[in-house]
């Protein structure tokens, strides 16, 4: 395959996903903005599912940032101990919980620039919670799915997420920027998987030029397509 224009490389990938994830959203539960805030803290290293579980009763003792700002440490660090890096996310929601009560009037902002004023919320959570709580496009989620199958299909050659990001934004139409994201996490999980991608079973199989995809009978299984960078984008 030669060189890849990107932005009818989108259109197709676009309309494959269309056709499988049409309604594609966030997998975590929630019911306010504050709820998808920390349930996108807590999934950092850990499947939505785990979080989902977690956060089932958690949500129903902390209402209010405020509850979370004063929650005692070690009781909020057990609650939250089977999502993993349970003591840093904990300093996380905390520290998110006082900051919202201390500048924001105890509600979530609805800016990039704000939200990522938050401890614990970087560009990505920033994206989830704009996107999926506020319906505001204000960027692409990119997760590792989305950081492997950008490079695999061809959509971008980066390996760092803003950068990744830039590129898609590029060739993705802006009303299109929340649902993508998801639809790529998606397609991520259910079909072009890490390191056993179905790619016979895949909507994109015609046109995806597979990079970074171990090669079909080749002896050297472990070699694929692409450079070294490529292969740790590969494993996320």
């Amino acid at each position: 395959m030669g060189e890849i224009d990107r932005g009818e490389q989108a259109k197709k990938v676009i309309a494959g996903l269309k056709q499988v994830y049409p309604n594609a959203t966030c997998a975590l539960h929630f019911e306010t903005p504050l709820d998808l805030v920390v349930a996108t803290i807590l999934s950092a290293q850990c499947t939505d599912e785990r979080v989902n579980i977690v956060t089932d009763d958690l949500f129903k003792k902390y209402r209010k940032a405020e509850d979370y700002a004063l929650a005692p440490p070690g009781i909020l660090e057990e609650e939250i101990h089977s999502t993993g890096f349970f003591r840093q996310k904990s300093m996380a929601i905390r520290g998110m919980g006082q900051k919202l009560v201390e500048k924001f009037g105890g509600e979530v902002p609805k800016t990039m620039e704000e939200m990522t004023q938050l401890p614990g919320v970087a560009r990505k959570t920033a994206n989830v919670v704009l996107g999926t709580a506020y319906g505001i496009p204000s960027g692409i989620v990119v997760d590792t799915h989305v950081r492997r199958l950008s490079y695999r299909l061809g959509l971008s050659d980066e390996t760092d997420p803003d950068k990744i990001e830039r590129d898609l934004m590029e060739v993705v139409p802006k009303e299109e920027w929340i649902w993508f994201g998801h639809a790529m996490i998606w397609h991520g999980r259910d079909t072009c998987i890490a390191r056993g991608p179905k790619c016979s079973a895949c909507v994109l199989q015609e046109f995806c030029p597979k990079r970074g995809v171990p090669r079909i009978g080749d002896p050297g299984r472990g070699r694929t397509v692409g450079t070294r960078a490529r292969r740790r984008a590969e494993r996320g």
